[in-house]
This record gives structure tokens, sequence and C-alpha cells, in this order.
């Protein structure tokens, strides 16, 4: 959680503060973006992008809403918008495993190819789905705060939910049966 003195400080003007900010939500920004793109090259453009738009624009925001609200608007949005400059697509990149000495070899494997298909599944969602997935299971974002950050009611909100984790249901099945992917 930022302090709020911190933004304030940054609202004033003061560089330093404005700076400390930035780096306290860097990770959050990526965090969302990479769960909303999918994609490493485009979720850091995205953050990049996001945390140069917050550098600018922190003078526009007003308490009204939380300031994580805020910024995952901003980042959300860019993340649309890149999106729909280019067709999502499913990396093929593998990713190296570790595993603990002590652990189970066939339940990490099994654990990781999970992973894979849920992330693989909520890629292909279409982008209002995988926008409130990703801001509800991911960053933990309350349904008021989905809407305020995504400019939607709350009921809107809760049908695409209800709908996403309906889709990824299906997919899930569908990959557990060896079903087609992509």
């Amino acid at each position: 959680m930022v302090a709020p003195e911190l933004i304030k400080a940054a609202q004033a003007g003061d560089r330093e503060a404005l700076i400390s900010l930035l780096r306290e939500i860097e990770a959050h920004v990526y965090r969302t973006a990479f769960y909303t793109l999918n994609n490493e090259q485009d979720a850091l453009d995205a953050s990049q992008e996001a945390l140069i738009r917050i550098y600018q624009k922190i003078g526009t925001y007003e308490e009204r809403a939380q300031f994580k609200t805020w910024v995952g608007r901003i980042v959300t949005n860019i993340c649309i918008d890149k999106f729909r400059r280019t067709k999502p697509t499913v990396s093929i990149d593998e990713h190296e495993m570790v595993f603990a000495a002590a652990s189970f070899v066939e339940d990490d494997v099994m654990s990781a190819f999970a992973a894979k298909d849920i992330v693989e599944a909520i890629g292909t969602l279409p982008e209002q789905h995988r926008a409130v997935i990703m801001l509800r299971y991911v960053q933990d974002f309350s349904y008021a705060e989905i809407a305020e950050s995504l400019d939607l009611p709350i009921n809107t909100v809760k049908s695409y939910l209800f709908r996403a984790r309906q889709q990824l249901q299906t997919l899930l099945q569908d990959y557990q049966k060896g079903g087609v992917r992509g």
C-alpha cells in the first residue's frame, strides 16, 4: 500500500517522491500488464508506457478513487489498447522448472502444466473478460474497484466474471481431455 503522503508529495512536484512512488508501484504495474497480455515483452512495453503516463498524469489523480485503482485503470487501458493493435499469441517458450529435493516430481510437473493451461486459457478470453479475471484474481480487486477501474457498471463486472469463469472451466476441461489449444 502506497503511503498517501508519498502521493501528495509527488503531486506537489517533489521529484524524489515521484521516483520513489514509481519504484513502489513498478512490480504491481508489471504484474497487471503481464497477466493481461500474457507476454513478457508486451508486458514490459505496457509497464513502461504506464509508468510514463503515471509520471505525466500524477497531478490529475484525485482521491475519489483508491490510488491502486487509478493505477490499475491506466495499466489496463494501455493493455487493452495494445491488445487491440496486435492479435494475441500464445508463447511456445518452455520455462525451466526447478524442483526441490524433497518434492514429488510428478506433482510438480502436473502443477506446472496446470498453471500453464490456466495462463493459456486466460489468454484466449475476450479482452474484457480477461481484464476482469486478472483484476479480480491476480490483483485481488473488489467488484467495486474493478467497476471503477474499467469504467463499467458493477453488474456488468459480475456478468463478465461469471461468463469468464464458465469459459475458463470449459477450456480447462478441454485441456484435461487433451483438446486442441490456442
